[in-house]
């Protein structure tokens, strides 16, 4: 098999250590020679294997992504002049099993580096990392505060105050000056009723039955902490958004573009930057960018026959941020994604449609930032424009399945 580095090494990396083999392909009737030794993962170590594998004048070098740990070798590595840095998928390097050492995996991957035999993962530069921690960590602590009113939630139902069956939002205005005169003292139901705002006060009968429970001291403190703990996501998540605002300037033209898609709002937009790095030159095409978001299924296919196969797992965050918009189009009827997540979903299911959605934003995204043009709606009657004879099939066919005899003239 050809050389592609006759100078690589491969890293097995774990939270303490890694092991790191150097093969130096031989030439003529010298053999190849592979040498193993162990780094620990400090970065004193990690500076003196940067000059270990620049003496031996490696050329290649080949980690795997193992959760967290490979980022203190790789972020000190990458930086090496004339050399390849590759950050590849486990799944795509997996040894013999039975055979499965530390040694031997990282040898295995100096073998694979060597010829040429893996493709290095998407790696974004630094100040994209950056933003992808900011909005992160602002997912993270949103669900985190998801949690916080669901508990509370379910102590005011273990209190028999069923607040969140009449107002839609137990945390909104409303909601929250009722839960702040409960934990006063005040358990009055027709007073705490009368505390409702807007529209809610529509509502006051069924609010002052909702509100007669038993709720106590116990109850008054516990909701204190919920609420605490609610206040301070909140503004966790005021100071993430504050900051992703100042990370992302360098980016805001891509953002802005993007948000023109029905169903991608800031927040999501954010996350689409942050994630595939607001770089469609990365992906050739595409199906290269959907294939990478984890929205197509992948090829298994054996004697000739192609069987079906679920979609590949791709990128957590980003498919979270796609999922809650394809479903914020499927809610609205007036939009193209809108009637195509309908179509699919009437035959397939709305998991899969969800997924389709996914897909076509993504085509959308990269096509919009590869020519620089705003996103033009097809309409909800895109289908109906498409094929207009089948679309009068299908509607007489279903008139009459209900029993009526259908006579079409054209209109004047």
């Amino acid at each position: 098999m050809e050389v592609v580095h006759a100078r690589c090494a491969g890293l097995d990396i774990s939270k303490k250590d890694a092991k790191v083999c150097v093969r130096i392909a031989g030439a003529g009737r010298r053999k190849t020679v592979e040498t193993v030794t162990t780094w620990a993962s400090m970065t004193g170590q990690i500076l003196a294997l940067r000059d270990h594998l620049a003496a031996q004048r490696v050329t290649c070098v080949v980690m795997e992504a193992t959760s967290d740990y490979w980022k203190p070798f790789y972020y000190l590595l990458e930086d090496l002049s004339g050399v390849e840095v590759l950050l590849v998928n486990a799944r795509h390097v997996k040894t013999v099993p039975g055979r499965k050492t530390d040694v031997a995996d990282a040898t295995w991957l100096a073998q694979l580096g060597a010829h040429g035999l893996v493709r290095g993962s998407f790696v974004p530069p630094a100040e994209i990392r950056q933003l992808r921690d900011l909005t992160r960590a602002r997912t993270a602590i949103t669900r985190e505060r998801a949690r916080e009113a669901q508990r509370l939630e379910k102590l005011l139902e273990d209190a028999g105050i069923k607040l969140s069956a009449v107002a839609s939002d137990i945390l909104g205005v409303s909601g929250r000056a009722m839960l702040e005169a409960l934990i006063a003292g005040d358990r009055d139901p027709t007073a705490l009723a009368d505390l409702a705002k807007r529209r809610l006060r529509a509502k006051i009968p069924e609010l002052t039955e909702a509100l007669n429970g038993r709720f106590g001291e116990h109850h008054a403190f516990l909701a204190r902490v919920h609420l605490d703990l609610i206040d301070r996501h909140t503004a966790a998540i005021n100071q993430l958004t504050a900051r992703i605002e100042q990370v992302i300037e360098p980016f805001q033209a891509f953002r802005a573009l993007i948000c023109t898609i029905p169903g991608i709002a800031t927040l999501t937009a954010d996350v689409i930057v942050a994630e595939t790095g607001a770089d469609m030159s990365r992906f050739p095409t595409a199906k290269h960018l959907a294939a990478w978001a984890g929205t197509t299924p992948g090829n298994n296919e054996s004697a000739g026959k192609v069987k079906s196969s679920k979609t590949r797992p791709g990128n957590p965050y980003l498919q979270g941020a796609l999922g809650a918009a394809a479903m914020a189009c499927a809610q609205n009827p007036r939009t193209y994604y809108g009637a195509r997540y309908r179509r699919i979903a009437s035959r397939r299911g709305p998991k899969k449609a969800n997924v389709a959605i996914q897909h076509s934003m993504l085509t959308a995204i990269w096509h919009m930032a590869t020519t620089g043009t705003l996103y033009t709606d097809p309409g909800a009657d895109y289908y109906t424009r498409l094929n207009p004879e089948r679309t009068r099939t299908r509607a007489i066919r279903q008139l009459q399945a209900m029993g009526y005899r259908v006579t079409l003239d054209t209109a004047p």
